[in-house]
């Protein structure tokens, strides 16, 4: 069996400020702080002796890899992400960055979405990616407009009931 994978699609290269501010944070915290850290007990664990046999040279080899490989993405990424506006134009509309409130068009069931860019999404604040099905579903539409989506829980409507640009 292959270890080959196919692409991924190209995520879009949108990002709040907040979430640019964050990234930038991680990289310098990376860099900076634990990468040193990483590299000393690494130079130390090597001094030990024989290290085919060590556990802790090893583990740290493997952690200055993850780093390594997350500082490079991150260097990469930034410089890819354009940081969007605060707000577009037309706040009726739904666009990048918006806060909506959203009524399940069958149940009555409500939930609130914030439209992200794909490297800041965050289930648990309902931060979804503008690559999302939902957030593509919602894009360009107003208050009181229905939308549908196929959702991994299968195809769900929805109708817009609040569109914010500021929490």
């Amino acid at each position: 069996m292959s270890r080959w994978r196919p692409p991924s699609e190209a995520a879009t290269a949108l990002i709040t400020r907040a979430g640019f501010d964050r990234l930038r944070e991680e990289l310098d915290e990376l860099w900076r702080r634990k990468r040193p850290e990483v590299v000393q007990a690494l130079a130390a664990a090597a001094a030990e002796g024989d290290r085919s046999e060590n556990a802790e040279y090893i583990y740290r080899k493997k952690q200055l890899g993850e780093i390594d490989r997350r500082v490079r993405y991150l260097s990469k990424r930034l410089d890819a992400l354009k940081i969007a506006g605060d707000s577009p134009g037309n706040a009726c509309a739904v666009f990048f960055g918006a806060w909506l409130d959203l009524e399940d068009a069958n149940t009555g069931d409500s939930a609130r979405y914030r439209i992200v860019g794909p490297d800041e999404t965050d289930a648990r604040l309902g931060w979804i990616s503008i690559d999302s099905p939902l957030a593509r579903a919602a894009l360009g539409k107003r208050v009181d407009d229905e939308l549908e989506a196929t959702l991994p829980t299968g195809d769900c409507r929805y109708v817009i009931v609040k569109v914010q640009y500021s929490e």
